[in-house]
């Protein structure tokens, strides 16, 4: 699994959105120019309910700066729009991740520990941020549900990248 590249084009998956359409992960809708994307474990996942809860409050932050904010996992249809329903997101919600998507996006897939957890792979949490020249501007991707960044932190350092012009970091290859 190759993990994406800070600076080079953003890998496009296309994943079903919730409500119908499609989401095409790194193309940036709805007038924004960024595009931040949340990769959540899925409906069993406690910790990715208090997060995504967390960011549906502190969406405004990220869309006043240009970022359109996209929610994405592999759960079914139905897991992610009760999910949704019970967090009360009202954020672009994509669904259906494949595995092979997931480890594109170099994501840590792991494998159920029981069928009460879940009934599939699924992506450990990650967090992408694509310019406004579709390249990876911002990743961080965790194999732990508890390894989030803290999204008001994030928040305020998107809006200081996007108001000095602040170069993509980890781009060096020595």
């Amino acid at each position: 699994m190759q993990k994406p590249k800070s600076g080079e084009t953003f890998p496009k998956e296309v994943v079903p959105r919730l409500g119908g359409g499609e989401i095409e992960l790194g193309a940036p809708q709805g007038g924004h120019d960024w595009q931040m994307i949340v990769v959540y474990r899925g409906a069993h996942c406690p910790l990715c309910r208090k997060y995504l809860s967390r960011l549906e409050e502190l969406k405004g932050k990220f869309t006043e700066n240009g970022i359109e904010v996209t929610v994405v996992s592999g759960d079914p249809e139905e897991k992610a729009r009760s999910f949704v329903e019970e967090v009360g997101l009202d954020l672009p919600v994509g669904y259906g991740m494949s595995t092979d998507q997931m480890q594109r996006l170099g994501l840590y897939v792991s494998a159920p520990r029981s069928p009460e957890e879940t009934d599939r792979p699924f992506p450990e949490p990650g967090l992408f941020v694509v310019n406004g020249e579709g390249r990876l501007h911002l990743a961080d991707i965790s194999n732990a549900p508890f390894a989030r960044p803290d999204l008001e932190a994030l928040a305020g350092g998107l809006a200081f990248v996007r108001a000095k012009d602040y170069p993509i970091r980890g781009t060096w290859n020595g």
